[in-house]
């Protein structure tokens, strides 16, 4: 779930990416975060009948709690970012208003899942190392601490990543404007001719909103005479 949930927040930070099309990457991103979903949703079976087996209590630690929660709520996330996002039925003023969210909760759940494992291999250490002790700090503890410290550095580069303007998608490679052959970058003669024209047409439409207001004020001052 750390490693394809990544891959799955980055995947539109990549620059490599941002030549591809809109719609390929986010069908790219709901694939991965489907995979992601998967994967999660088996490791919690195995964890459920590994516990039954061995005859140990379920959902009592702090581990337990933090990472349900996670999973139910990136279970919604995915949901409603097939519906919203994915699906072509959502109207966009209601797209652009839960992106945002869809975005700081998708991080959040990040976040949480590293947590999440954090305490599940310190609650896995104390539970197995008992001779040499955790407290003694054997290589295996180290080796684990090591991780533990690899995986807060790594969560870190995701959120960095995600969180920096530069490393957004630019927005002019989302919908590139066809030019016609021989035309300039900076726009056709045509075009140019049709700013100038629709400029002008702006200058005599303020001309004349001028003179008629200086006409509608004359013709209050002799109705107000006219009724003096």
């Amino acid at each position: 779930l750390v490693s394809v949930l990544s891959s799955a927040i980055i995947v539109y930070r990549l620059p490599w990416t941002w030549k591809c099309s809109k719609l390929l990457m986010k069908f790219i991103h709901a694939g991965l975060n489907t995979i992601a979903m998967i994967l999660a949703i088996v490791s919690m079976v195995a964890v459920f009948e590994f516990h039954n087996s061995k005859s140990i209590p379920n959902m009592y630690s702090l581990h337990s709690w933090i990472g349900l929660a996670a999973l139910i709520f990136y279970s919604l996330q995915l949901f409603l970012g097939f519906v919203v996002f994915l699906l072509p039925f959502a109207p966009v003023p209601l797209r652009a208003a839960l992106m945002p969210i869809h975005v700081y909760s998708g991080l959040t759940i990040f976040a949480t899942v590293i947590a999440t494992a954090l305490m599940g291999i310190t609650e896995k250490l104390m539970f197995s190392l008992q001779n040499p002790s955790y407290s003694t700090s054997p290589p295996e503890a180290i080796f684990v601490n090591t991780l533990g410290l690899l995986l807060v550095i790594f969560g870190a580069l995701i959120l960095w990543m995600a969180s920096r303007p530069h490393w957004k998608r630019p927005p002019e490679e989302n919908a590139k404007v066809l030019r016609p052959i021989g035309g300039t970058p900076e726009g056709t003669e045509a075009e140019s001719t049709m700013t100038d024209g629709s400029s002008a047409d702006k200058s005599e439409l303020r001309i004349g909103n001028e003179a008629a207001r200086k006409q509608n004020l004359k013709l209050d001052e002799a109705g107000q005479r006219s009724t003096m």
